[in-house]
């Protein structure tokens, strides 16, 4: 289970705090699928940032599958990450020189799992087959378009089998054919997977498409 406990963010700056995030608090289960929504700039972000440990918050806490990210030190937070976090950003980040394939076997190269090295590409061509790219495997991402990019980013978020899915603006680069292809995918993958899902987005149609929503408006966090 994915916890935050009143969580507040600020940022310093030389005109003094810049609040972010105000007493927010949320928590998602196994199998959830989450969208938060709001404006530009109200910390939609931060918010799965804090969430997937890429950021400490100000105060309050959280915790994933009982253990509390920000309590550990650098090297043990990053093999958490690795372990228990799967991220999808709005630029999909792929590494422009590695085919689809070695850019989803990417974060095998510090994995602790003890997987052999043919287990892991078996795997990463497995959720390139689930992704719909099994004849693109071999393709770097300047040979893929906006949409499959980010399906190979997707696939590689999930190589380390993750408890939680973020996903930050995953179809805001994208035309709609391609966003609407990108949200079957979040929807498919998250049931067949059973894997915590909160995605961050503009976009109603694809928040529509999960069961709980929230809008992160004036630094704080609101069913709607």
């Amino acid at each position: 289970m994915l916890i935050a406990s009143h969580l507040s963010k600020h940022y310093a700056t030389a005109r003094g705090p810049v609040p972010v995030l105000d007493d927010v608090s949320l928590e998602v289960g196994a199998g959830d699928a989450v969208a938060i929504m709001g404006p530009s700039g109200c910390g939609k972000s931060t918010l799965l940032y804090i969430l997937g440990a890429l950021e400490g918050p100000t105060t309050g806490t959280v915790s994933l599958d009982g253990k509390d990210p920000n309590a550990l030190s650098d090297v043990e937070q990053s093999a958490f990450r690795n372990e228990h976090i799967g991220f999808v950003f709005q630029d999909h980040l792929l590494l422009p020189q590695l085919s689809a394939l070695d850019n989803v076997l990417a974060p095998t190269l510090v994995s602790r799992s003890g997987k052999t090295e043919s287990e892991r590409t078996a795997r990463a061509r497995d959720l390139l087959a689930a992704v719909g790219l099994s004849s693109r495997s071999d393709h770097r991402p300047g040979e893929l378009s906006g949409g499959e990019r980010q399906r190979v980013a997707i696939a590689r978020a999930l190589i380390e089998a993750p408890s939680v899915l973020l996903c930050d603006e995953p179809t805001g680069n994208l035309d709609r054919a391609s966003a609407e292809a990108v949200a079957d995918l979040l929807v498919s993958i998250q049931q067949d997977h059973q894997v915590m899902l909160v995605v961050v987005t503009h976009s109603q149609v694809l928040a529509s498409r999960f069961a709980r929503t929230y809008e992160l408006n004036e630094r704080v966090l609101v069913g709607r």
